[in-house]
């Protein structure tokens, strides 16, 4: 018997002998997750409301990249998405971890992939905020059952509507109005992020360099553009993101590997700090909290959107029962917070646990930490294991093995 069922499959292929009804569904938030939430539910032929107090050039002016694993790509190509969005991204077909102290490395290959992922050639994609943001817009000011209110605060609460989503990003105004509170773990690290011109790369190599202070991701665009995600202590980040691009370049250039030439500074970097977090509870009567309204974690392995996108995906699944008649609406937001908890503790767990071992000199880790990378490098399974758990979310490792 496996270890972990998903509640929603006992629910999938039962009648409760509900008549089905149209569902009215309100979003706080038009950001990546909240926009294509608002995009899947109006495709189940659900009436959704989507407000934002960004009006469109405001939520298209966001300088950042995404890395996009293959669970979001199933997603994607699910709404139709996916191939209108090919020309903006740039796929990379080879992940290297870099342990700077122990001058050890080790590739993760399209070969390392599970089969049904290998035929997509790619390990993972770098998508740019703009483009996605532009069709996600686009396609929901052509939707009929989406009404778009953009550039106005609208209130937090439940009134009106079956079902209202927090989108609103980590700090979540409307987690606060329901009095959710949230358990944080800040780490003495910010993060830095910014595009730049690096010679000397693999122009389909994702690059993840274990450092002391800190990773330090380099994540190719096109060409000799790279997203650069810098982690360190929030102070040095800072003071970094105020240099002229000059002193910035030479600063990337003195902890770069040798080979790797840090050319020009596209854009201004930005300097936040980082933590990891978790709501105590997703919902809160008819309302449920998705994507960093309800969860952050580290950056490191770019798992951010991809395990804000799961929620999206296991909401619709659950909306798609309850507009069907099969799942009563009152049960939803309970269910959908049971459904999410396994794959949001195994990510905290997974990212935290990666820069506690690999942003440290202590010796007894770096004892761990080298035959680690050894066996890494040398044992294929263990690489696929891993990697499985990155592409598709820890939990289907841990079904594949209790099945």
């Amino acid at each position: 018997m496996p270890l972990l069922v998903d509640p929603l499959t006992r629910l999938s292929g039962a009648s409760l002998g509900l008549q089905p009804k149209g569902i009215q569904v309100k979003i706080l938030g038009a950001g990546p997750t909240g926009s294509l939430l608002a995009l899947a539910l109006a495709q189940l032929g659900v009436n959704v409301r989507l407000y934002d107090p960004l009006t469109i050039q405001g939520l298209l002016e966001r300088s950042r990249a995404y890395a996009l694993t293959h669970s979001s790509r199933r997603l994607l190509q699910s709404l139709d998405l996916w191939a209108p969005l090919n020309s903006h991204l740039t796929t990379f077909t080879r992940l290297q971890l870099d342990d700077q102290e122990l001058n050890r490395h080790t590739c993760f290959e399209i070969d390392d992939l599970s089969i049904q992922n290998q035929a997509h050639g790619a390990i993972g994609w770098i998508l740019d905020h703009r483009p996605l943001m532009k069709l996600l817009l686009e396609r929901l000011s052509k939707q009929p059952k989406v009404c778009l209110d953009l550039g106005e605060i609208k209130e937090q609460g439940l009134d009106g509507h079956d079902l209202v989503v927090a989108a609103d990003g980590p700090a979540s105004p409307t987690r606060k109005a329901w009095g959710i509170k949230t358990w944080n773990y800040p780490y003495q690290q910010g993060c830095l992020t910014a595009k730049v011109l690096l010679r000397g790369a693999d122009h389909l190599t994702a690059y993840e360099l274990f450092r002391a202070e800190g990773p330090l991701a380099l994540l190719p665009m096109g060409g000799d553009v790279f997203q650069m995600v810098w982690s360190g202590p929030l102070r040095c980040c800072q003071e970094r993101a105020g240099l002229n691009p000059s002193s910035f370049l030479d600063q990337l250039a003195a902890v770069l590997p040798e080979g790797l030439q840090p050319d020009v500074l596209l854009d201004r970097p930005a300097a936040f700090p980082l933590q990891l977090s978790l709501a105590h509870q997703l919902q809160h009567g008819r309302g449920v909290l998705v994507g960093e309204s309800g969860h952050r974690c580290h950056p490191i392995g770019g798992q951010g959107l991809n395990l804000c996108w799961r929620d999206v995906k296991t909401l619709t699944r659950l909306v798609k029962l309850s507009n069907e008649g099969t799942l009563p609406i009152a049960k939803l937001p309970r269910l959908y917070a049971r459904a999410r908890f396994i794959d949001l503790f195994l990510v905290g767990l997974m990212t935290d646990l990666t820069v506690r071992l690999f942003s440290s000199r202590n010796v007894l880790l770096l004892m761990l930490r080298l035959p680690l990378m050894i066996l890494l490098a040398r044992l294929p399974w263990m690489r696929q294991v891993l990697l499985k758990a990155m592409t598709d979310g820890p939990i289907s490792v841990v079904r594949l093995v209790s099945a």
